[in-house]
C-alpha cells in the first residue's frame, strides 16, 4: 500500500498545492491518520491556508535537527469532518527561514534526505499514520528531488498550458527516469469540459505524451479560483465534482489501481 505521496509540478499555478490539501482531508474523511507536510520552502503557503498559528517547532527546524518530528506535528483533526486523523507539519513562512533554507549546502541536502527517509520509520511504523503528503515545490529544487526519491507515489500536476506540458514531459523524462518512481498524473484546470468523457483516448494520449499513467482529470472549477485557499473545498462542498473526483483519486491510489 501506498505511504507517502509526494505532489509535484513542473512550474507553479498548477493548483498543485490545492490537490494536496484536498487530498490529505479525502484520505480524512476515509477513516486515514493522514499528515501533511509543506516541502516548499521558499514558497511557504499551507500555514495560511489550513489557518495555523502558535507553531513552535517548524519542518525546518526537524530537517536541521534541533528537534523531533513529533514536535512539528500540529493536530487539526477538528477542521475535517470523519473518522479520520489529519496533522500538518509547516515551513516556516518568515523571511530569514526561507533566505536560510536557500542557502543550504550538498551535504546539509544529503543529510535532509536522511531526516526525510527517517518518516518511515518514525511515523508511518511508530505512529501507525496512513499515509504522509509531501506538498512540494515545483520544478527542480533540492527539497523537491528528495521528497520524490523518499515518495512511494508521485502525483504530477500539470495545466493545458504549453510551457507547463513542454516542461513536464522534459523533467520526467530526464528526472523521474532516473528515481524510476511509481507515477500517476493529473491533468488540473481543464477549460474544455467535454475532456472529461472521453477518459479512455485520454489515458492512451497522456501514457503516449507523457509516459506515465494518467491518475485524473480535473475541470476547471471557478468557484476553486475564487475560493483562493480560503476553505479546504472537499470538507465545505462534499457534494461538489471537485470533491467526487478527488474520491475517485484517492480510491485509486488506496487500491494500487494506477497503471
Amino acid at each position: 500500500m501506498t505511504k507517502i505521496i509526494a505532489v509535484h509540478s513542473y512550474k507553479g499555478g498548477t493548483g498543485k498545492t490545492s490537490m494536496s490539501v484536498n487530498l490529505a482531508a479525502t484520505f480524512v474523511k476515509m477513516g486515514k491518520k493522514v499528515c501533511i507536510f509543506d516541502l516548499d520552502f521558499r514558497a511557504p503557503s499551507l500555514f495560511a491556508i489550513l489557518k495555523t498559528q502558535d507553531v513552535e517547532n517548524w519542518f525546518n527546524d526537524y530537517l536541521n535537527n534541533t528537534c523531533d518530528i513529533d514536535k512539528t506535528l500540529v493536530d487539526m483533526s477538528s477542521k475535517i469532518t470523519g473518522p479520520g486523523k489529519f496533522y500538518s507539519c509547516l515551513a516556516n513562512p518568515a523571511t530569514e527561514a526561507i533566505r536560510d533554507m536557500s542557502s543550504k549546502d550538498r551535504k546539509w541536502e544529503m543529510h535532509a534526505l536522511g531526516r526525510l527517509l527517517a518518516l518511515k520509520d518514525s511515523l508511518l511504523k511508530n505512529d501507525k499514520f496512513d499515509y504522509l503528503i509531501f506538498d512540494t515545490s515545483p520544478g527542480l529544487q533540492y527539497s523537491s528531488i528528495n521528497a520524490i526519491v523518499a515518495a512511494d507515489f508521485v502525483i504530477v500536476a500539470t495545466t493545458g498550458d504549453r510551457s507547463d506540458v513542454d516542461g513536464t514531459k522534459r523533467m520526467l523524462l530526464e528526472l523521474y527516469n532516473l528515481f524510476e518512481k511509481k507515477t500517476g498524473l493529473v491533468l488540473n484546470k481543464v477549460l474544455d469540459p467535454s475532456i472529461t468523457a472521453k477518459k479512455t483516448e485520454m489515458q492512451n494520449r497522456i501514457k503516449n505524451d507523457y509516459q506515465v499513467p494518467l491518475l485524473g482529470i480535473m475541470p476547471c472549477f471557478c468557484e476553486i479560483l475564487r475560493n483562493e485557499g480560503n476553505l479546504i473545498f472537499v470538507q465545505d462542498k462534499p457534494d461538489h465534482p471537485f470533491t467526487k473526483i478527488l474520491a475517485e483519486m484517492a480510491k485509486k491510489i488506496e487500491k494500487d489501481e494506477i497503471a
